[in-house]
């Protein structure tokens, strides 16, 4: 599924590294463009993950994977996988080097995980839905938004305390954060939501 990744091939994966404590789980692959999203994100939550991810995929979403605050490819999945990762674009491929020839070029992307960054975000669950929600609506008010997205959970009271903990403004976007401010700010709001929850259920 497109959720998750088969438990027989994480399964295998580990029996081949536990022949060897020095044995490294790296992926090398040439990913169709409908399966590399799901895949490259799904690692990040496996057992094991992978110490480096080398792939060749569609130009466009190595742009999305790479993108920086502000630009037009940056996206939940440039988020998801920097939160955790350091990744480059190596090369840019034409169709011409492939037969047969696709319609779109393709890139060579490193991305190697970074177990320091990981250790940045708290629940990996909560960000990754939080941001997720968030960039549906990119372009809009970020405190427009998130009212949107936490209704359930919060109050606008509540949620412009987290703005003006987070000294943002009226006018700032999701698309403007970085990541260690998107990380930050999901930490914020899931403290937030746990202060509110008891007085919730008490109502």
């Amino acid at each position: 599924g497109k959720n998750h990744m088969n438990p027989a091939v994480l399964a295998e994966v580990q029996k081949h590294l536990a022949v060897d404590p020095e044995r490294r789980f790296k992926l090398v692959a040439n990913l169709p463009y409908s399966v590399a999203t799901p895949i490259l994100s799904n690692l990040l939550i496996a057992e094991p993950i992978p110490l480096t991810m080398t792939v060749t995929i569609q130009k466009e979403l190595g742009d999305r994977i790479c993108a920086a605050p502000s630009t037009r490819d940056y996206s939940a999945l440039s988020i998801w996988m920097q939160s955790q990762c350091r990744a480059e674009i190596v090369r840019i491929m034409g169709p011409t080097v492939f037969w047969p020839r696709p319609k779109v070029h393709s890139a060579i992307v490193h991305i190697e995980f970074d177990p320091a960054r990981r250790a940045q975000v708290d629940d990996l669950t909560f960000f990754h839905e939080t941001v997720r929600a968030l960039f549906c609506h990119r372009r809009k008010f970020l405190r427009s938004v998130m009212v949107s997205v936490m209704k359930d959970r919060l109050t606008k009271p509540q949620v412009d305390e987290v703005v003006a903990e987070m000294g943002f403004n009226e006018t700032t976007r999701a698309e403007e954060l970085d990541v260690p401010t998107l990380i930050e700010l999901c930490r914020v709001l899931k403290r937030k939501v746990g202060e509110c929850a008891p007085s919730a259920l008490a109502t």
